[in-house]
């Protein structure tokens, strides 16, 4: 999570919503590492979880991320749950919980939906302050200026 937070902070660097995310394979290594950047791409699917899976597929050298951990800063949105779960991913960890917009549990629960045929373990909440804490500057700082 730690990585994953580096990336918020440098996405918030570049006026991107701050978040971050990571993929570790089985082992615990880094495959792919993402962080928003629909702002510079000009990409709407550009956020962190997209961009870390995309990385770590190419690691891989294809697109199912059986045995890989997702770990993202907020909870991810439909669009990343719904890839967390085409990636084949086996666990999604995030940090701060999207009560507007998040899949995994608050608004939806895209990942633990009974119909796909894939369903991620969940960890939700690791260290839920600390991740919530650039996004909450972030949009303070977007409302004042």
């Amino acid at each position: 999570m730690l990585r994953a937070l580096e990336a918020a902070r440098e996405a918030a660097e570049d006026g991107e919503i701050p978040v971050g995310a990571v993929v570790l394979d089985a082992s615990g290594e880094i495959i792919g590492t993402g962080r928003n950047e629909r702002e510079r791409t000009a990409d709407p699917t550009g956020h962190a979880e997209i961009v870390a899976m995309r990385r770590a597929a190419a690691a891989l050298g294809g697109w199912r991320l059986s045995g890989c951990t997702l770990v993202v800063t907020l909870e991810p949105c439909t669009m990343c749950a719904g890839a967390s779960v085409q990636a084949r991913l086996d666990r999604v960890v995030y940090g701060a919980v999207d009560p507007k917009a998040g899949a995994v549990g608050s608004l939806w629960d895209v990942v633990r939906d009974r119909r796909l045929n894939h369903r991620p373990e969940v960890i939700a909440e690791v260290m839920a302050e600390e991740c919530a804490a650039p996004l909450i500057e972030f949009f303070a700082r977007r409302r004042v200026g």
